[in-house]
């Protein structure tokens, strides 16, 4: 009888966010697939979790998903985290979930804590609708561009950003859609959380002039203002 993946999600950051069921499913799995296993090591020897650890990350994801679908075949259970929050958004997680789907192997999702929903509900945004862009293209070119298809949709945009780039994209937003309101969230649950809700070009001042650290996520609403209070 094949085994289970289970897709467990983890703390962006508190380590108390985490559900008793992920800490349970955690203990009882054979192995525990992780973005970063020094990482993860963190959360496991701080709720003492006793499971082996092997890495799964971006660019082993393919001959390791190859590995834990074997393990899977054999009857073994495995659960896979991510860096941080909920694994298969933005991260190699959704290549393990499809190729388990498409072998027959039983899937189960443990919920839990996610930065593009934390975000999106600190943002003061429009909450009915939205749209997940995730990371935008690192090219400069390709950045605008893609960011240009989201002219005149109306519905709230969330972005994850790395700090290195944050304020090319910030600028890139600005260029495009003008001095929109933006939320940026910066260490989400962490000790140093900030949410700042401000005008784009405020936002530009601002992390020109102070250090930029740490990973965000940005929501903003691509249309008028006013549309934006209807």
């Amino acid at each position: 009888m094949a085994g289970m993946l289970y897709i467990v999600s983890t703390p962006i950051g508190n380590l108390k966010d985490i559900t008793l069921r992920a800490i349970e499913v955690l203990k009882s799995a054979d192995l525990i697939a992780a973005e970063d296993t020094r990482h993860t090591k963190i959360l496991t020897s701080h709720y003492g979790i006793d499971k082996p650890l092997t890495s799964y990350f971006e660019h082993n994801k393919v001959t390791k998903g190859d590995y834990l679908l074997k393990l899977l075949k054999e009857g073994k259970n495995v659960a896979i985290v991510s860096d941080a929050g909920t694994p298969g958004i933005s991260d190699p997680g959704a290549h393990i979930i499809k190729l388990a789907i498409d072998n027959g192997i039983a899937v189960e999702q443990i919920p839990g804590p996610c930065a593009l929903i934390t975000a999106l509900v600190l943002s003061g945004m429009p909450t009915d609708r939205f749209f997940f862009e995730g990371f935008l293209p690192v090219k400069p070119g390709a950045r605008k561009n893609r960011l240009k298809e989201f002219l005149g949709i109306k519905q709230t945009v969330v972005l994850y950003e790395s700090p290195h780039r944050l304020l090319k994209t910030l600028k890139a937003i600005h260029d495009i859609f003008g001095d929109i309101e933006i939320a940026c969230c910066r260490e989400l649950t962490k000790k140093f959380e900030e949410t700042r809700r401000q005008k784009v070009s405020e936002a530009i001042e601002h992390f020109t002039r102070n250090k930029i650290l740490g990973e965000f996520t940005l929501v903003f609403y691509p249309s008028k203002e006013e549309e934006l209070k209807k």
